[in-house]
């Protein structure tokens, strides 16, 4: 009898753990189960709390299956490094570290990128959710097109070494590097010789200066991936940066997705987020692109999850390629950076897609002191010389009620030149901006009478006092007063003054302009 108590108490205890531990039946089924339902419907797609494991797979209410994409073994190399730059602090600079010559290639102090490492660390420094998410187990690969012109060696190379440490490579389909036309020698066999170590890795060139879309396009055009995955050549990408990207086209191909897009900063090469996470893209009424605040109504539960965003910023984005060939691709007549970022937004709109920003894919991007080349065909003007005096308009990084005046040229190529002393743009606008098109700044020169003075103003867009035309007999024209531009050469002032075509103090000489948009911005104004 007591035998079969003690073997009936045995059975009843197997029975009880059978219940309670085994996988597939039991309380445990029925706490996943409950488990997986709950993240279902909230979206958060994360792992359940006990125990995730590289590379382990989970199943899902939806039948689909999400995998641990986080690589453990590299997070933890990455945390032992050491060193100048490392864990992306800045890097120690002294006063001689300073000089104007280490930005001047490139825009950005290529003194520092050459003495930190090109695979250095990053810090991990996304929302704490983002670290226990998991991700569909079969994801898109991807293209990735990187476009170039003249890029700094150091700053290029650390961009792929990032890309290959920290992107599982069954998810490359390809790294392609577009170079635009650069002449600089460490690009051309050097290049191909460096990047020859990688199997991914391949060099496309343009036959000419195209810009920044065309050559994107024709990253595309070749591109074989799934998915199309944009980014600069000076980028750095962080932990785990790419799964959240392709899980968001996996579950809806209608979709273009950008990562976070962190600091890199120009001087001591110091990585930190870019203000405000909780932020989404705008435009204001001139088309600059802004980031503002999500409505609290609008914000997610968790601040991790993908959230909406009416327009991208355009560096840095991933799109399904067939969707991106469905919406058009790129309007191959754009020639410069700062409005294509737009026509896609509003092409996935039109059409049924979604934009969104991904919280838990974060990507560096060194943000330039100024622009070291020239945009191809320019519509800026590199510089306004008198014909008189041989001078060039300075604005003397002024503000607003600054006066314009003259000064000696500076040379081609000279970083004072590409730093917005010299350099202005001629646009659709019709008034004219300090700065090349990338960076024009938002002031404006401005003249309140046919006798005052030429100042910079806050820009308005709206004509009036910073309405100018450019005309046939090289004089800059105000309408609203009906006067032009004229200098007093001995003491370097600029002044509004009756027109005299005669008068060489008051003919300018618009250089590197593409006079193409000049005769278009002219063509419904008459000239005498």
């Amino acid at each position: 009898m007591k035998r079969k108590q003690k073997r009936f108490l045995q059975m009843t205890l197997l029975f009880a753990v059978t219940l309670i531990f085994l996988p597939n039946i039991g309380l445990w089924s029925l706490y996943r189960e409950k488990h997986l339902v709950k993240s279902a419907i909230l979206g958060e797609q994360q792992a359940f709390p006990m125990g995730i494991g590289d590379g382990q797979l989970y199943p899902w209410t939806d039948g689909l299956k999400r995998k641990d994409w986080h690589d453990y073994e590299s997070i933890q190399k990455d945390a032992m490094r050491s060193g100048k730059g490392e864990q992306g602090k800045p890097y120690p600079l002294t006063e001689e570290d300073h000089d104007d010559s280490a930005y001047r290639e490139n825009g950005f102090n290529i003194f520092v990128s050459n003495n930190i490492a090109l695979e250095r660390s990053l810090p991990d420094i996304r929302h704490p959710n983002c670290k226990h998410k998991v991700y569909l187990e079969k994801l898109p690969n991807t293209s990735i097109i990187i476009p170039f012109h003249n890029e700094g060696w150091t700053s290029l190379l650390r961009t792929i070494h990032s890309i290959i440490n920290r992107t599982p490579d069954s998810l490359i389909a390809e790294i392609i590097l577009v170079d635009d036309f650069s002449d600089r020698e460490h690009l051309k066999e050097k290049l191909e010789e460096y990047m020859a170590r990688f199997a991914k890795v391949r060099i496309v060139r343009t036959k000419k200066r195209e810009g920044l879309i065309r050559t994107r396009l024709l990253g595309a055009s070749i591109a074989k991936g799934e998915v199309l995955t944009f980014l600069d050549s000076h980028c750095e990408v962080n932990v785990n940066w790419l799964p959240p990207l392709l899980n968001q086209i996996a579950l809806n191909h209608k979709t273009i997705v950008c990562p976070m897009i962190d600091v890199i900063d120009h001087n001591h090469f110091g990585y930190e987020a870019q203000a405000g996470d909780a932020m989404r893209g705008a435009f204001d009424w001139e088309m600059y692109y802004k980031r503002i605040p999500i409505p609290p109504e609008l914000q997610r539960t968790d601040p991790s999850d993908p959230f909406e965003s009416p327009v991208m910023a355009g560096g840095l984005f991933a799109v399904n390629r067939k969707w991106f060939w469905e919406l058009g691709g790129y309007d191959p007549g754009l020639e410069i950076w700062g409005g294509e970022q737009y026509e896609i937004s509003f092409k996935v709109w039109m059409c049924g897609g979604g934009m969104f920003d991904v919280p838990c894919s974060r990507v560096g991007h060194i943000y330039r002191k100024y622009v070291p080349y020239k945009v191809p065909s320019g519509t800026s003007l590199a510089r306004i010389r008198n014909v008189a005096a041989n001078l060039c308009v300075d604005s003397k990084h002024g503000g607003t009620g600054t006066e314009l005046r003259l000064d000696i040229c500076v040379k081609d190529g000279s970083e004072r030149t590409w730093s917005h002393e010299q350099l202005f743009t001629f646009g659709w606008r019709e008034d004219i901006r300090p700065g090349e098109p990338l960076h024009t700044r938002k002031f404006c020169f401005d003249a309140i009478s046919h006798s005052s003075p030429v100042t910079l103003y806050d820009c308005h867009g709206m004509k009036g006092n910073q309405h100018w035309s450019y005309r046939k007999d090289k004089t800059l024209f105000h309408p609203v007063s009906s006067s032009c531009v004229d200098c007093n050469p001995a003491e370097k002032k600029i002044f509004m003054n009756r027109c005299d075509p005669l008068s060489e103090t008051q003919q300018w000489i618009f250089e590197h302009i593409n006079m193409t948009v000049l005769e278009k911005f002219n063509s419904k104004k008459t000239s005498s």
